[in-house]
C-alpha cells in the first residue's frame, strides 16, 4: 500500500494530460523548476523491449524496490509512423530525434505515414536523415557517450549516432559513429570495425580499430581495461556481437564490464567537460529473452538495467544539473504474472509460486545452453541450471526429441513458474516513463517528445540542427555552379564529386572529411569537420558547415 500515493499521482497527471491534447499533438507536461544553471547534462536510459508486467515481475523477484520506482514519472507512447507496434530502429528514431519512422528506418525519415494522427512527410524528404540529440549535444560542445550491451551498431544505439535506410547496414553505421568523434563508445560489435568474412565484417576495406588509433581514443577490450582507462577518449569494445547477459557474465565472460559499470565509467570520464554532456545507455538483450519467452534472461537484464539507472540517478543527485530519462523503446512477449494454470486460483496464490521455481535458475537459457556438450549427455545437468530441476520423463523425452532445446526449456519454466507469454515479437503497449532532475518530463507523451524535450533541456532545436547538418548535397553545389555526379564505382565506399573548371570536391560517405583538389595549382587539401556525410541510397547530404568552405 505504501506506493498508492506515488500511483494516485501518476494516474491523475495521465488523465490531466489526456484531456488537454489530442491523439496528433500530445504535449509535454515538464514540472515546474527553477531554471537550472549550465552545464547541463542529459543521461538518456533505454531497456529495449522490455515493459510495465516485467517490470513488476522483476521487482517481485529481486525482493525490493527497484531504483526506477523512485523516479516513475508518467508513461509513453511507442507506436511508429505505420504500425501501432513498433520496431527498436523506428522507435530508437522517435526517441533521438523526435520523428516518427519505419521499420528498419535509422535515423531518417519515412516514405510513408499511415499511423492516424501524424502529418505526411513531404516528397522530397522521404529517407531524410534528421538529427538526433547526441549530434545537438555534440554542436553544443558538450561530451558525449553511447553504451549497449548489445553491438553498438545495433538498432537503439544506431538511432543516436548514425542515419541508414537499414538497420541491417552495419558497416555504414560502424563508420558513421567513429567518424562522429563521440567520446566514450562501450559495448559489444568489435566484429563490424574490422575487415573480414564473418557476418557482420567490414566488407569496404576499412580498419575502424587503426582509425580510433589515429583519433586518440584508448581503445579497451576488457573490463579491467576499462576501469583503469585515465583518457577522456575511450571506445571499449568487449565482445565480436554482444555481451553476455548479466546473470551469465561470471561464468562465461567474466573479463565483460556490467551495465552499471560501463555507465559510472561513463559519467566519471565525461562529467571533466565543462560544457556538460550527453550519455545514451542501452541495456539491448531485454528484448533479446523476451523475444525468447526467456524470463531468466529477461529479469536478469532488467535488474541488471535498473542498477545502471541506480549510477545515472545518485550522479544526478549529486550534480543538480542533470536530466535523467528512462524508458523502454516497446514492450515485447506479452509476458504476464499469470496463465492458463491460474485461471481459477490467481486470487489465492502467494508470490513465491511465481518466483520461487524462477529462483532455481542461475543462468538464463542462453548461458546455461553454451554449457552443453555436442553429444548433449549432460542434458539433465544444463536444464538444471534453467531451474528445471527433478525432470519429469514426458519433459526429459520431449528436451531429448526437441529440434530447438531453448524453446521447449523455457516454456517449461514458464510453466512451473505460471508465466504466460502472447507473442514472440513485440507488444503495443504504453510503456512507464521514468525522469528525474531539472525540466523532468510527466504525464502521458509521445516518444517523440523525449528527444525534444532533450534538446530543450540542453539548448537546441532539432528541427532547426536537422537544417543545418542535413542538407541535399547536389542541389546546393549546383547553385554555385558545380556539375555534380555520386560515384558508385566502389558500391562499398560511394563519393559525392563536384567539379568546377580546375576545382574538384570529393565527400566519402559516412566520413567527416571534404576533398579538395585544384588541378591548375596541383593542390590537395582535406578539410575536418565534426558533423558527418551521409548517402541514403539516393542522394549525398551535407552540412552548412562543409558547404562554407565552397566558393
Amino acid at each position: 500500500m505504501k506506493y498508492s500515493k506515488k500511483w494516485s499521482s501518476l494516474f491523475l497527471a495521465s488523465a490531466l494530460t489526456l484531456s488537454t491534447f489530442s491523439i496528433a499533438q500530445p504535449q509535454v507536461q515538464a514540472a515546474e523548476v527553477e531554471k537550472p544553471t549550465k552545464p547541463t547534462n542529459v543521461i538518456m536510459l533505454v531497456m529495449d523491449g522490455s515493459s510495465n508486467n516485467a517490470v513488476s515481475l522483476s521487482r517481485w523477484y529481486k525482493g525490493g524496490n527497484l531504483a526506477m520506482d523512485e523516479i516513475l514519472s508518467g508513461g509513453v507512447r511507442t507506436y511508429s509512423a505505420e504500425s501501432a507496434i513498433t520496431d527498436s530502429a523506428p522507435a530508437a528514431t522517435a526517441l533521438a530525434t523526435g520523428h516518427k519512422s519505419n521499420d528498419k528506418f535509422v535515423g531518417v525519415l519515412p516514405a510513408t505515414v499511415s499511423s492516424p494522427g501524424l502529418e505526411q512527410v513531404a516528397k522530397e524528404d522521404a529517407f531524410k536523415p534528421v538529427a538526433n540529440v547526441l549530434e545537438g549535444a555534440k554542436q553544443q560542445g558538450k561530451a558525449t557517450g553511447l553504451i549497449s550491451t548489445s553491438e553498438i551498431q545495433h538498432a537503439t544505439p544506431a538511432g543516436f549516432s548514425a542515419h541508414a535506410t537499414n538497420r541491417s547496414q552495419y558497416d555504414n553505421i560502424a563508420e558513421q559513429q567513429v567518424y562522429q568523434n563521440i567520446d566514450v563508445v562501450l559495448g559489444g560489435g568489435s566484429e563490424s570495425l574490422t575487415p573480414g568474412t564473418t557476418k557482420n565484417a567490414r566488407k569496404d576495406g576499412e580498419n575502424l580499430v587503426d582509425v580510433l588509433n589515429e583519433k586518440n581514443y584508448d581503445f579497451v577490450k576488457t573490463r579491467d581495461e576499462l576501469l583503469n582507462s585515465t583518457s577522456s577518449k575511450i571506445w571499449g569494445s568487449f565482445a565480436p556481437s554482444a555481451l553476455a547477459y548479466d546473470l551469465d557474465r561470471a561464468k562465461t565472460r567474466p573479463n565483460e564490464p556490467t551495465l552499471a559499470e560501463m555507465t559510472g565509467k561513463a559519467i566519471d570520464t565525461l562529467k571533466k567537460d565543462e560544457d556538460g554532456f550527453f550519455l545514451f545507455v542501452e541495456g539491448s538483450k531485454v528484448d533479446w529473452a523476451a523475444h525468447k519467452n526467456d524470463t531468466i534472461g529477461i529479469i536478469s537484464d532488467i535488474l541488471s538495467f535498473d542498477d545502471a539507472v541506480k549510477e545515472a540517478v545518485d550522479f544526478a543527485k549529486e550534480d543538480g544539473n542533470t536530466m535523467v530519462i528512462a524508458v523502454t523503446d516497446h514492450g515485447n512477449s506479452g509476458i504476464t504474472m499469470g496463465n492458463a494454470n491460474t485461471s481459477s486460483t490467481y486470487s489465492s496464490m502467494p508470490v513465491s509460486a511465481y518466483i520461487d521455481p524462477l529462483k532455481k535458475a542461475t543462468m538464463t537459457v542462453e548461458g546455461a545452453l553454451s554449457q552443453l556438450k555436442e553429444d548433449k549427455s549432460n542434458l539433465v545437468e544444463v536444464a538444471a541450471l534453467y531451474g528445471l530441476d527433478d525432470l519429469t520423463e514426458d519433459e526429459l523425452a520431449t528436451l531429448k526429441s526437441a529440434k530447438d532445446i531453448g524453446d521447449e526449456m523455457v516454456k517449461m519454466l514458464a510453466n512451473r513458474a505460471n508465466i504466460g507469454y502472447t507473442t514472440g515479437g513485440h507488444t503495443g503497449e504504453d510503456v512507464f516513463l521514468y525522469s528525474y532532475g531539472p525540466s523532468k518530463i510527466t504525464g502521458l507523451v509521445e516518444n517523440t517528445d523525449l528527444a525534444h524535450s532533450m534538446a530543450q533541456f540542453m539548448g537546441f532545436d532539432l528541427n532547426k540542427l536537422t537544417d543545418d547538418l542535413y542538407i541535399p548535397a547536389t542541389k546546393a553545389f549546383k547553385d554555385k555552379g558545380y556539375t555534380t555526379k555520386i560515384d558508385l564505382a566502389d558500391k562499398e565506399n560511394p563519393k559525392f564529386i563536384a567539379q568546377k573548371d580546375d576545382v574538384t570536391f570529393t565527400i566519402p560517405v559516412n566520413k567527416n572529411t571534404l576533398i579538395y583538389e585544384d588541378a591548375s595549382t596541383k593542390t590537395t587539401k582535406t578539410h575536418t569537420f565534426d558533423t558527418i556525410n551521409v548517402y541514403n541510397g539516393t542522394e549525398f547530404y551535407v552540412s552548412k558547415k562543409v558547404l562554407n568552405v565552397i566558393k
